[in-house]
């Protein structure tokens, strides 16, 4: 879910900005996309990423890169359209689901892959940054969907007394 979070907070970013002036954002939409795919790039051109590891790291680290090529994109539009039509807003929410297994698949890739450490240690370091990552942002969009899930309870509960 860390590349949705990277979407979500580019989006959010860019609120901050005058539409006028969100052009010159996608400087910084470049300089994330670079920060994310070029530390998957070293490891995938790595000699010793392509060394024998029991389990599918290296296959793991491709589709990070697809889908962080994906959102990418993804950060691109949204930060340029104003207002997001409804059917982006469902595609961003099913590469989220997306972005969700795929963490799952890295956090158990990961936790699995101890003996990788020695024939592949750039691969399972990437892969263990990623896990990190993808907990990190999991954690936070599951606060953030208490936060939100309380505050609508709190405003539309009946038997709340509204007086004071």
């Amino acid at each position: 879910m860390f590349l949705y979070m990277l979407i979500y907070m580019a989006y959010q970013s860019s609120r901050w900005i005058p539409r006028s002036q969100r052009l010159k954002f996608q400087i910084v939409n470049a300089v994330f996309t670079v920060l994310v795919l070029a530390p998957q790039f070293y490891v995938l051109g790595r000699p010793k990423s392509s060394r024998y590891c029991r389990l599918p790291l290296l296959n793991n680290l491709s589709a990070s890169i697809a889908l962080s090529f994906i959102a990418s994109g993804f950060s691109v539009v949204f930060t340029l359209i104003d207002p997001v039509p409804q059917s982006l807003w469902a595609s961003y929410h099913v590469f989220g689901l997306l972005s969700c297994g795929h963490g799952l698949c890295t956090t158990i890739l990961t936790l699995t892959a101890a003996a990788c450490v020695k024939t592949t240690p750039e691969l399972y370091y990437m892969s263990l940054i990623l896990t990190v990552a993808s907990i990190f942002s999991t954690g936070f969009f599951m606060v953030r969907g208490g936060l939100r899930l309380t505050n609508r309870l709190s405003v539309t509960d009946p038997n709340r007394n509204n007086e004071r």
